[in-house]
């Protein structure tokens, strides 16, 4: 019998998924994947309850339920004086996620070049790839993980369509400046490309960082589908409720191909994600403080144990290099972990096509409760982690 169709050719497993199984089957503390220990507002999910008994079980409308669409138009412009059409610039997506994928699908041909962030998140070199596009990785390289501007313009030729842009960026902490998003602007608008800008970790800022939108510059709204999503500015990483905005030929594009992904999801939870955008902001500004504090602990305590860190400017993530512990490859270093210590990191060469550049690089979670943080920090401090 037949095996995988070939457009899985080449696009390994999620390592999320190997590694979240690693820590289930060791139980080692699982300071790898993304997803908070504490779930986000109690008046959120008491709006999803009353949603579920209130009648709101069936599809809700494939662009999503017409409160969450005014409710994401009403952020865009509260916090970035963004205006909105709700019902032709704005869609409901199944997290930022599905987001990614029907913008890829609905803006990329097959042959289309795809410039993109080097470390990417795992799902675009994946749809990408489902799109028969071709990938062209623009590298942050160590230690300060900074837009190489003359390796962005290097790598945008005839057959280049789409930049894809994520700031806050996972897995680097880096938050592009106004300089940095305006030497892409200019590239972009020079070349006549389409932008697509995963913003997730958008309110998730620490110190004096600050998220600008790449579609607030000139010239830019026209060409740039914007990507957020609920799960990670309310810590409600299984709802799966995110959004795409933009211009209306653009978010057409992207319904077009969301519409036969999951033409809809999540009913009950969209109003309740509404009434969190409108009421809650302070849940995630708090978020934002709180896991500065969290970034300081678990960064001051790897760098403790001969650990280089990159201090991250902002989403849930520290990327730290292990050579000083004598291993030159982080995969192996994570394959060891659970067993020599008791805890789970997620290695970062998966999100590289430069191996040699993240080969070496391991990515930790400090969204976790300063208890998990404190006790994983014990665990390796109490274990050899010398290659």
């Amino acid at each position: 019998m037949a095996g995988h169709a070939r457009r899985l050719d080449g696009i390994p497993p999620t390592v999320f998924t190997e590694m979240s199984a690693l820590a289930l089957r060791t139980g080692a503390i699982n300071l790898g994947q993304g997803f908070p220990d504490v779930d986000g507002p109690a008046p959120v999910i008491e709006q999803a309850v009353a949603a579920l008994r209130g009648g709101r079980n069936q599809y809700a409308p494939g662009p999503g339920v017409a409160e969450l669409r005014a409710a994401i138009a009403r952020h865009q412009y509260r916090h970035y004086g963004l205006s909105l059409d709700p019902d032709h610039e704005v869609v409901v997506t199944t997290g930022a996620t599905e987001g990614i994928a029907a913008a890829l699908l609905g803006l990329v041909d097959p042959g289309d070049e795809v410039v993109v962030l080097e470390p990417y998140y795992d799902s675009y070199l994946a749809m990408i790839a489902f799109a028969g596009g071709v990938r062209r990785p623009v590298t942050l390289h160590a230690p300060d993980f900074r837009l190489d501007l003359d390796a962005l313009r290097a790598a945008v030729n005839e057959r280049t369509r789409v930049l894809l842009v994520n700031t806050p960026h996972n897995p680097t902490g880096t938050v592009l400046t106004r300089d940095e998003l305006q030497a892409i602007a200019d590239v972009a608008i020079e070349r006549d490309l389409v932008v697509i800008t995963d913003e997730v970790y958008e309110h998730l800022v620490f110190d004096d960082a600050e998220h600008i939108p790449l579609c607030t510059l000139p010239g830019m709204f026209e060409r740039t589908v914007t990507l957020s999503s609920a799960g990670k500015m309310f810590s409600l990483t299984g709802w799966k409720v995110g959004w795409a905005s933009g211009p209306s030929q653009l978010i057409e594009a992207v319904l077009g191909a969301k519409q036969w992904l999951t033409f809809t999801s999540g009913s009950p939870l969209q109003p309740a994600i509404a009434h969190a955008l409108d009421e809650q902001a302070g849940f995630y500004a708090d978020l934002a403080t709180d896991l500065a504090e969290r970034r300081d602990l678990l960064c001051t305590g790897l760098a403790g144990l001969g650990i280089d860190v990159r201090v991250p400017q902002g989403t849930y993530f520290a990327l730290t290099d292990v050579r000083r512990l004598g291993w030159d490859d982080g995969r192996a270093f994570c394959l060891a972990l659970p067993e020599r210590a008791g805890v789970v990191a997620i290695p970062a060469q998966g999100f590289y096509d430069d191996q040699q550049a993240g080969r070496h690089l391991v990515r930790w979670a400090f969204c976790k409760e300063r208890a998990v943080i404190e006790d994983g920090l014990a665990r390796l401090g109490a274990a050899d982690l010398s290659a």
